[in-house]
């Protein structure tokens, strides 16, 4: 009999525990389902939040696009404000300076792309390029009107601890096309500084040519420099300038329409140059010798076997 009121007991308080921890478990499950309500509660009433609050931004922004905040249109003058005369004239100079500045920027970029130019021949600006007189860019001295001629650009380099150090060496013809000419060489780590400056000493070694009825030479002549030797010769009207390379810069910039030429020797570029500036030297004219020995400039012609009459003619058509 204690046995089994013993196994009753014990089947008892298995069925109270059993009991219990099913209701613990519907009570765990009761608050988690409420919590979970809650949440999504608080959710939707967040979306619902930003929901107004992005209508309400809406609503503003399509105000503020309606009416400005000064309540006039855009552009427009709002009413009752007048324009004083010192706002008027400080805005006038305002303009008148932007004007102002605007118009040097676009100057120094035309002189610039104008300094750029100036006929850079066959090649690159970096690969010794021979210009050759390729471009005729005119510009402003000191109220003369000049026409510059790139000739040559030579490349050298030197060979350095971090590697190759290149730089250039360039030389330009100068003239006013009217019997001034004259050479110079520049040398720098870049192209364009080595063109202004051999343009300036090109500029400085300017020299007067006397030309026969402003179109060829007077007499011809020879030149030498170093192992360059020039022959230049006078021609008729209608033969050109018959020079070839650095020797055809020289009378495109000196202004000879008709003249021959021919160049023995060395192909240099810098002695052919200064070669047929040598020659150029030379050069004289009619009224210059006359002028030296004290005569007429008929009597001169006479004796190279024209008549009197067409001596004076021809010396009252010297002009230099």
């Amino acid at each position: 009999m204690a046995d089994e009121k013993k196994t009753e007991d014990k089947k008892v308080e298995e069925t109270k525990a059993a009991e219990t921890k099913v209701e613990k478990t519907e009570a765990t499950e009761a608050k988690a389902e409420e919590t979970k309500s809650e949440d999504k509660a608080e959710a939707k009433a967040t979306v619902a939040k930003a929901e107004e609050t992005k209508s309400e931004d809406k609503a503003e922004a399509k105000a503020d696009e309606a009416a400005p905040a000064d309540g006039t249109a855009h552009g427009e003058q709002a009413p009752g404000v007048a324009e004083t005369p010192e706002v008027a004239a400080a805005q006038a100079d305002a303009n008148l300076k932007n004007a102002g500045q605007k118009a040097e920027e676009q100057a120094r970029k035309g002189g610039r792309s104008n300094s750029r130019g100036g006929g850079r021949g066959g090649r690159d600006n970096r690969g010794g390029g021979r210009g050759r007189g390729r471009g005729r860019d005119n510009r402003q001295d000191d109220g003369e009107e000049l026409i510059e001629k790139l000739v040559h650009i030579n490349r050298v380099s030197k060979t350095v601890k971090g590697g190759k150090r290149f730089g250039f060496a360039a030389i330009v013809v100068v003239g006013d096309g009217n019997g001034r000419a004259g050479f110079g060489s520049g040398k720098a780590r870049e192209v364009p500084e080595a063109i202004n400056k051999a343009t300036a000493a090109a500029k400085k070694n300017m020299i007067r040519v006397p030309l026969k009825d402003g179109r060829t030479l007077h007499h011809d002549g020879k030149g030498h420099f170093g192992a360059g030797k020039v022959v230049v010769r006078s021609a008729p009207a209608g033969t050109g300038i018959i020079a070839g390379g650095p020797m055809r810069a020289v009378f495109e910039s000196l202004g000879v329409a008709d003249v021959v030429t021919k160049s023995n020797g060395t192909a240099n570029p810098f002695n052919m140059i200064r070669a047929t500036f040598e020659a150029l030297k030379e050069q004289t004219s009619p009224r210059s010798v006359a002028q030296r020995r004290g005569k007429k400039v008929a009597d001169l012609l006479g004796r190279g076997g024209m008549d009197k009459a067409e001596a004076e003619a021809t010396a009252d058509a010297v002009t230099e």
